[in-house]
């Protein structure tokens, strides 16, 4: 009887141990930036918040490229190869040309309208495709940039004409050309010196590269993301969709949790990099421009005759509905 009833106890405790196993997760997460990066905190947050809940969940997360490249990581994330990404969705354009409206010229004023975006119709039919992907956002969120000149101030179409300038984004690139300046393709981490050398005049790219990479070095005025800005990039935090299925309810809830408290905190920082990087522009003095709302307009309807047209080229009828959505929200 007592073997029988020690015998009994030690098959449940197995039992309890083999099901706390089963349903204990650990998810990795890639993403390209440095521990240091706006994204990387929004990442670290998710982890935290979820490690906290104690939901048998954890979420080691992979930095600087470090397990995929920064543009090689929709597919493995899609295939189930990772489970999470922090990813500019832009960088799968060559998937879905639909994702690329998530970086377009003109097509988001500010961060609040941002904020309104994600949570729009516009947004919905993207999370669909994504889905159809095996792909759903955990975080959503946009990051701002702004332009800067070495020997002028850029607020208005006319400003760029004759320049060799660099910018974030093909999209960007078109707008730019139609508007009558020379395009000079590189990365980012090249801008300084060829700015130095002479090689650009001008730059358009993300307030926190125009911090990092020192361009206040090398310009004399820099027209930061305000009230209005033209480059707006969508770098949501997603995740496989069937990893997140077969999370228990208890895990779901803990995850969504934390997703809305990063998502509150990406908005606000979005805000305070773009004020950040003026401050510190300021301080190395360089002079600082504002892009009124009709200078937006004017680069609005500019990109609708450029890049809007070229990426209805590729995107068809589906592009069309999807632009018509993301231009309705005010």
């Amino acid at each position: 009887m007592k073997k029988t009833l020690i015998a009994l106890l030690a098959g449940a405790a197995l039992a309890a141990t083999m099901t706390t196993a089963a349903l204990s997760k650990e998810l990795r997460l890639s993403h390209q930036w440095s521990t240091n990066d706006i994204r990387h905190k929004v990442a670290q947050i998710v982890a935290d918040e979820v490690a906290t809940a104690n939901v048998d969940l954890t979420i080691k997360i992979f930095p600087s490229g470090s397990l995929f490249k920064a543009r090689e990581q929709y597919k493995p994330l899609s295939g189930g190869q990772l489970d999470m990404t922090v990813y500019p969705l832009s960088y799968a354009g060559g998937q879905r040309p639909e994702y690329n409206l998530t970086l377009m010229p003109g097509l988001v004023k500010n961060h609040d309208h941002a904020a309104r975006l994600n949570n729009s119709p516009f947004m919905e039919e993207i999370e669909k495709l994504m889905a159809e992907d095996d792909v759903r956002v955990v975080v959503h969120g946009y990051l701002a940039g702004g332009f800067a000149a070495k020997d002028k101030c850029i607020t208005k179409p006319e400003d760029v004409k004759g320049m060799q300038t660099r910018a974030a984004g093909k999209a960007f690139e078109e707008m730019l050309a139609a508007a009558g300046a020379s395009i000079a393709s590189m990365a980012s981490s090249e801008v300084y010196s060829a700015m130095q050398s002479g090689v650009l005049n001008a730059v358009n790219t993300s307030s926190s590269s125009f911090v990092s990479f020192r361009l206040y070095e090398q310009v004399k005025c820099y027209t930061p993301a305000g009230d209005v800005a033209l480059w707006f990039m969508y770098q949501p935090l997603l995740m496989n969709k069937s990893v997140y299925d077969g999370l228990t309810d208890d895990q779901k809830k803990a995850l969504d949790a934390a997703a809305a408290k990063a998502e509150a905190y990406y908005l606000e920082e979005a805000k305070k990099e773009d004020a950040a990087s003026v401050e510190v522009f300021e301080k190395a003095g360089v002079e600082i421009a504002k892009m009124t709302p009709d200078e937006f307009k004017m680069w609005q309807d500019l990109a609708k005759e450029s890049s809007y047209k070229k990426f209805l080229e590729n995107a068809g009828e589906n592009g069309q509905r999807l632009l018509d959505l993301a231009l309705s929200v005010e």
